[in-house]
């Protein structure tokens, strides 16, 4: 039957209406009615999609608003809406992707340009984003999101005197915003006022209008803070809570295969192959870029290589990129489960280049120009990929950060990283000792049998004599010594892409984290035996509490 257009038109009306006035429910079951009814229209489809994201429903949601921007491709409330969503499925590539699309039909829109720095600050880049929300701030001084995004990123690469600014800017127009509060108790933990801190996080919390993910973060800055102030039970009570609520709120990587078993597996792959299979396998000859050098900065995380490559990012004929999945191409084809090198020891040097011109292109693509240069990929869990490493690039060196295995697990569990199935175990004492132990373990049997060129850097021998280390390491991968390499502070600062580690390295070198497991030895008593071979291999002593400490 034809449909009455003013009937329809009408209907849309209410449901704007509704919309508009947050009245989602009764919106969204107009929508849907007359979605049911054969009647599809991009407004039906995104207030329908707005009440499935309502629901955490974000799968569905999608769906609605990829179907909606085909129909509508130059609709600006949908295109957007499509990106938010992207963004809340952790899918930032494609959200930006949508956000530029957006802006090449109305470049001057100044929430997509605060959008955009969104996604940007998701994928790590820190300096383009804080660009994209001072031209959204430019475009619209009101604009609440690109200010919050601004306090966010400050707080970030530790500028708390700017990030102060920014949160009480926003605080002074929406009272009690999460964001901006917990960037305001940044700026007073990083001055020292553990009390002014805490009262604002604490008041944060007790707020019933709080996300989970809001409380979840606002549990973790809490701990802190209570660490700060040497109340270390508290502070453990607070991370555990912070650390349970992410673990509900990422539940599905649970049920992913478990990088755990992956790790183990691909232990026992290793040392299926005769370590000469390895020396006997085609060898490249000549690099297909144009880099004057080749290092991977590889590890654990939380084990000093964020330090590292700080410092040498300072060296003239260094380039780097931190923490970029350069090598996915190659694990895809060689490293998939059920786990099997024999592919990877057989490949030719045609589908070799293939993958290793991939890779550089990659590195092209986040911007950096390596020729000439020693370019350095930093990103600790390519440990897992060293098979991979062995056979496109056998001339690289690696440099191996490590720590105390203690600190190293205390600390992976007490800072907030970006989710993935390796990050989630972290959220447990168990899952990082667990995971700590499996990634040396595969490691210490993969380091004899590739042939790689490998130095091990010790974290607490850079704090306590950086220069000289230094010029030990720079001796290594072929780098003449330059004095100013440990002035890096300033450069840690201006980091694109922020770890957790970045606005600790803003404020120099120290030795606080030292030692600090001693502070949670009853909470970390139970992982002591399993952490207690690498505490004694790596030259730590021993794995018996000190007296005292959390439960």
């Amino acid at each position: 039957m034809p449909r009455d257009l003013k009937a329809d038109q009408e209907m849309l009306r209410s449901v704007l209406a509704l919309a508009e006035s947050r009245e989602i429910a009764r919106a969204a079951a107009m929508a849907e009615q007359a979605l049911a009814n054969g009647f599809e229209h991009p407004l039906l489809l995104n207030v329908a999609a707005t009440r499935l994201e309502q629901e955490g429903k974000f799968e569905d949601a999608l769906r609605l608003l990829q179907r909606a921007v085909a129909l509508a491709p130059a609709d600006i409330a949908v295109r957007h809406a499509l990106a938010l969503c992207l963004q809340r499925l952790n899918q930032p590539t494609q959200a930006l992707y949508q956000v530029d699309e957006l802006l090449k039909m109305n470049p001057d829109l100044a929430v997509a340009h605060a959008n955009k720095g969104n996604a940007l600050i998701s994928l790590g880049q820190l300096g383009k984003a804080k660009l994209s929300h001072q031209r959204a701030l430019e475009l619209d001084p009101r604009n609440l999101a690109a200010r919050i995004a601004l306090a966010s990123i400050a707080t970030h690469r530790g500028e708390h005197v700017e990030a102060r600014a920014w949160a009480r800017s926003v605080l002074n127009q929406i009272p009690g915003h999460p964001e901006a509060v917990m960037s305001l108790a940044a700026a007073e933990l990083a001055v020292g006022s553990t009390d002014n801190a805490q009262l604002l996080v604490c008041q944060l919390l007790a707020d019933p209008r709080s996300s989970p993910n809001e409380k979840a973060m606002a549990n973790g800055l809490l701990g802190d803070i209570l660490d700060a102030a040497g109340c270390y039970a508290q502070a453990f009570d607070a991370y555990a809570a912070c650390n349970e609520e992410f673990r509900h709120i990422h539940r599905r990587y649970a049920d992913e295969s478990s990088v755990l078993a992956y790790t183990h597996a691909l232990k026992h792959a290793v040392q299926a192959v005769a370590p000469e299979r390895w020396a006997l396998a085609p060898q490249q000859l000549q690099s297909v870029d144009a880099a004057g050098g080749h290092v991977f900065l590889i590890g654990f995380p939380r084990s000093g290589t964020t330090l590292l490559e700080v410092v040498l990012d300072g060296h003239p004929r260094v380039v780097s990129l931190e923490e970029h999945e350069l090598l996915t191409d190659g694990v895809l084809a060689f490293m998939r489960e059920p786990l099997n090198l024999e592919p990877l020891l057989c490949a030719g040097e045609v589908e070799l280049n293939c993958l290793r011109a991939a890779y550089w292109q990659q590195v092209r693509e986040a911007g950096v120009d390596v020729a000439g240069k020693l370019f350095i990929d930093k990103h600790p869990l390519n440990t897992l990929k060293l098979p991979l490493i062995a056979r496109l690039f056998p001339n690289a060196k690696i440099l191996f950060a490590y720590r105390d295995p203690r600190d190293v697990v205390l600390s992976c569990f007490r800072r907030r990283f970006s989710m993935n199935a390796a990050m989630y175990q972290m959220l447990t004492l168990q899952g990082a000792a667990a995971f700590y132990a499996a990634v040396n373990d595969f490691a210490e049997v993969a380091r004899p049998r590739l042939g790689l060129s490998w130095q091990m850097v010790r974290y607490e021998s850079l704090v306590d004599d950086l220069p000289k280390h230094l010029h030990d390491i720079c001796e290594f991968i072929g780098l003449e010594w330059v004095s100013d390499l440990d002035d890096f502070a300033a450069r840690a600062q201006a980091r694109e892409r922020a770890t957790p580690s970045t606005a600790q390295l803003a404020r120099g070198l120290n030795r606080a984290g030292i030692g600090h497991w001693r502070h949670y030895n009853a909470a970390l008593a139970p992982m002591l035996p399993m952490l207690e071979p690498w505490v004694q291999r790596l030259g730590y002593g021993s794995s018996v509490p000190a007296i005292g400490g959390t439960r």
